[in-house]
């Protein structure tokens, strides 16, 4: 049994990638919040990413803090050119003017999913109207043998 998580863990691993980036995030809500944020992210699976961005900026004239934790389904997560589409769903957390944790669901599409970087862009909901923009750079996770 443990013969066979070994080697399954490997291919598994080889698999992996591991994604950081820019965004700016802004709400429509009362009142409007926008931050500019940090994201990390490792798609745990060929079509599944695990994101968490952290942000900070204002809302009503006040400093402001936003922090997120999403899943994410990509539909074409191979391709070296062009765009592809993605959805996700989690949870926000937002400090400042306002305390509260939000659900988000969004639609997404990035550039060249397959490939080494990329723009984003993002619209749904999470604390009001929600819409993000920014840049991903993803680097590919090669396994390690004995």
């Amino acid at each position: 049994m443990l013969t066979g998580a070994l080697l399954w863990a490997a291919p598994l691993a080889a698999q992996q990638i591991r994604e950081v980036g820019i965004q700016a995030i802004g709400t429509a809500s009362d009142p409007v919040l926008g931050v500019g944020a940090l994201y990390a992210a490792l798609r745990t699976s060929n079509r599944t990413r695990l994101s968490v961005t952290g942000g900070v900026g204002g809302s009503a004239g006040e400093l402001a803090f936003r922090a997120e934790l999403l899943g994410h389904f990509l539909l074409s997560p191979n391709k070296p050119k062009g765009t592809g589409p993605y959805f996700a769903a989690g949870i926000a957390a937002v400090d400042g003017r306002v305390d509260r944790g939000y659900l988000v669901l969004t639609l997404g599409v990035e550039q060249r999913p397959g490939a080494g970087s990329g723009w984003v862009a993002e619209a749904g909901v999470g604390g009001g109207f929600r819409v993000a923009l920014g840049y991903r750079w993803r680097r590919h996770r090669s396994a390690r043998l004995p």
